[in-house]
């Protein structure tokens, strides 16, 4: 999945091999989370979701709309009337949030919570077990804030993901996590973090800052067309892991415990 709001770039991921594009609505009590954070907090709107659907019509669309509110129905409304394929509702911790947003949406559109808050995680069976959602995704930048962890992929190594991984499987719901940045990059490496979601089962990731580069102009000597390569680039790295046998992904797993652990103790780090 790929985080835009311009229909010129939403057609240049969707020819790249980038296989959702995700518009994202959610602004409410977003900036008194993350505003101290170096996290994007996007500004994107309904105009931007009927722009990008336009652009993209043959491509799943997902949209992230606020939290559940008196505004929701509204909102879940107005995004399927735009031809949204999937909405995504973040930052629940009730089961009755969830459920009354399934209920709303009535079918009408694939619906994704989004797991990250520590309260969420404690009722993560019942979530996964309703009928009318189609998958999970856990978000590990609020999980790890709400769990009060001092760098993200530390849920990662801790056993929280697994937990949460084997909790949505068992509903024979599928499931993704957190975000990569391009393959050879990233504090964490992308590829390590790959490996991770191949041994979960995940089906699913957030392509990171790290890939608007192509057309960024504020970093210099990247042209469009590298888009498409790194892609593919993931999706080699995620073939690679695939074929590997448990004794390489376990060992991928300690490797990344001792990178985050080294992480974590240093005197100041990018959690």
């Amino acid at each position: 999945m790929m985080i835009l709001n311009d229909p010129e770039v939403a057609k240049l991921a969707a020819s790249s091999g980038v296989d959702r594009i995700f518009v994202d609505l959610e602004i409410n009590g977003k900036f008194a989370r993350q505003g101290h954070r170096d996290t994007l907090i996007s500004k994107h709107s309904f105009e931007d979701v009927e722009r990008v659907r336009k652009a993209v019509p043959g491509t799943p669309l997902l949209v992230r709309l606020n939290p559940w509110y008196e505004g929701s129905r509204a909102e879940i409304d107005r995004a399927i009337s735009l031809g949204v394929d999937i909405l995504m509702l973040p930052m629940f911790k009730r089961i009755d949030e969830v459920a009354a947003f399934c209920d709303y949406v009535a079918g009408r559109a694939q619906v994704i919570p989004l797991l990250e808050t520590a309260e969420a995680a404690e009722i993560v069976d019942a979530v996964a077990a309703l009928s009318g959602v189609a998958e999970v995704y856990i978000g590990l930048n609020d999980l790890h804030l709400s769990m009060n962890k001092s760098f993200m992929f530390e849920l990662l190594v801790d056993g929280t993901v697994a937990h949460l991984a084997n909790s949505i499987r068992a509903q024979g719901k599928p499931f993704g996590f957190g975000g990569i940045a391009r393959i050879g990059e990233g504090l964490l490496p992308a590829e390590k973090i790959l490996a991770e979601h191949i041994r979960l089962g995940s089906s699913s990731v957030i392509l990171s800052r790290t890939f608007h580069r192509p057309y960024d102009d504020k970093v210099p000597g990247d042209s469009p067309m590298n888009l498409k390569l790194e892609v593919d680039k993931v999706r080699s790295a995620a073939a690679f892991y695939r074929s590997c046998d448990v004794a390489v992904l376990e060992a991928n797993r300690g490797e990344l415990k001792r990178i985050v652990d080294e992480i974590t103790k240093a005197p100041k780090h990018a959690g």
